[in-house]
């Protein structure tokens, strides 16, 4: 699947005459494997981009310990003076650290977003998102933030299927074993968020695309049904009326 994954990348960077990858890593896991995947589909033409904002540094230097095993170019942009500077225009004092909520906290992938479109548009480089199936499916992604990119190759992949993937990779297992977090504010985890483990989750998906889901939780299956429901705008082009 690797291979597969890798050549499915190269033809649409070829399709959108582009001439190469950019996206974020964040030190997380996803991020991590589409790193690696782009940089085996453009051995030159790819570029990291690390966009720390108010962030953990342990995430900015497992980025950087990714990209520097693996040779991929990277750039720093510090975000955080920006994220600071907006916040201010909008709420007319400064940001001090408080508890996150998400009107907030959704600048953060939005500015980030903005960043990696900048460089993609300067290289005539395809944007490649890091969202995966579990979280798709839960509508786990902001809106024009981390949803808003070119191509998708983890898409279809749940996110147990990517850590096997990321093993297979040889990604460090300080990476494939780091508790998932968007990194939205101190402490934020995607498990507590959603209220459902990855392990869990994938599960309910499994069993709901086959038809069988004995055994498993019903008020969880409940619970991710419902999200479904909720989140499926995020899934979709945006509802246009039809004259």
């Amino acid at each position: 699947m690797i291979d597969e994954v890798v050549l499915w990348i190269k033809k649409q960077v070829k399709d959108a005459d582009a001439k190469g990858c950019v996206f974020g890593l964040s030190g997380g896991l996803d991020s991590s494997v589409v790193g690696v995947l782009c940089k085996r589909a453009f051995a030159d033409n790819v570029l990291g981009l690390l966009l720390p904002c108010e962030s953990d540094p342990s995430d900015l230097k497992a980025a950087q310990g990714l990209a520097q095993a693996f040779s991929i170019p990277t750039k720093l942009v510090d975000l955080g003076p920006v994220f600071n500077q907006l916040y201010v225009q909008l709420e007319g004092k400064s940001y001090g650290g408080q508890e996150m909520n998400l009107a907030i906290a959704n600048l953060k992938p939005r500015l980030r977003m903005a960043s990696i479109y900048y460089f993609a548009n300067m290289m005539n480089y395809l944007v490649v998102g890091t969202g995966n199936k579990s979280e798709a499916i839960m509508g786990y992604c902001t809106k024009y933030g981390d949803a808003g990119v070119d191509i998708l190759p983890l898409a279809n992949l749940l996110k147990t299927q990517v850590r096997e993937m990321a093993k297979n990779l040889e990604i460090p297992s300080s990476i494939i074993n780091k508790v998932p977090s968007a990194g939205l504010w101190a402490g934020q985890t995607d498990e507590a968020e959603m209220g459902i483990t990855y392990s869990e989750l994938d599960k309910i998906i499994l069993g709901l695309e086959n038809g069988n889901l004995a055994g498993l939780d019903k008020k969880l299956i409940a619970k991710v049904e419902k999200k479904m429901a909720q989140t499926k705008h995020k899934r979709c082009l945006p509802a246009a009326f039809k004259v």
